[in-house]
């Protein structure tokens, strides 16, 4: 933790302490096989994903805060600056796949109830206005990137926004994440080929709407 209590309130231990001792970052467990999205999501795709390609972020991301903590013991500013780019891809991937895994369901696909649903229709119109904005939003991303379903706190509304490559929504655009699509070619290329579309069609059929309305709760509060 961050904090110690005192008896005059709460103080903030040194950052450097609690780099000292941090954890190291770990994959998480898939909570559910590999093969428990087919058809929409193969096999092999999601062993790929998850085993080789998430746990290369995890590895490079605890590679790239060990040299950060060497860098700040040392003062080494320009070391810090230098190692930005890889914390930003890195910690990224682990943050963006860690919500993604749990964004897809073998039971998930149809619509999501009650509050979230509210919202949805509150500030997009209907459903399926919404699923086609987001929709075109991931097929519109350029290269490699993510589309997402955002909360802003501030206006307290639903948003909509495309992130490139690994970066995170809300370390890169203030929103608080709900749902994550990722359209990088390893999410899709062994199943789809170049057909984006096709398989962002696919992918509304195992969306955990539980899990995304779980997060709409939890960031409203």
């Amino acid at each position: 933790s961050f904090f110690s209590s005192s008896r005059s309130g709460v103080k903030l231990i040194a950052p450097l302490g609690c780099l000292a001792s941090r954890q190291k970052h770990t994959l998480p467990d898939l909570p559910y096989d590999y093969g428990a999205l087919e058809p929409h999501i193969n096999a092999e795709i999601m062993q790929l994903h998850h085993s080789k390609h998430h746990a290369t972020y995890v590895n490079n991301l605890n590679v790239a805060e060990e040299k950060y903590k060497e860098a700040l013991s040392k003062g080494d500013v320009t070391a810090q600056v230098s190692l930005q780019p890889a914390l930003k891809f890195n910690g990224g991937g682990h943050i963006n796949h860690t919500i993604f895994w749990t964004n897809l369901s073998p039971n998930g696909g149809g619509e999501p109830k009650g509050e979230l649903m509210e919202a949805i229709k509150r500030d997009f119109g209907s459903f399926a206005n919404f699923k086609e904005k987001l929709t075109a939003v991931s097929v519109g991303v350029q290269g490699s990137g993510w589309g997402w379903l955002g909360y802003n706190k501030e206006h307290g509304r639903l948003q909509i926004a495309a992130c490139a490559n690994q970066d995170p929504l809300q370390g890169t655009t203030g929103l608080i994440p709900l749902l994550g699509i990722d359209v990088w070619e390893h999410a899709y290329y062994l199943q789809y080929k170049n057909v984006r579309p096709d398989y962002l069609k696919a992918i509304w059929n195992v969306i955990n709407w539980e899990n995304v309305s779980s997060r709409y709760t939890a960031c409203k509060k």
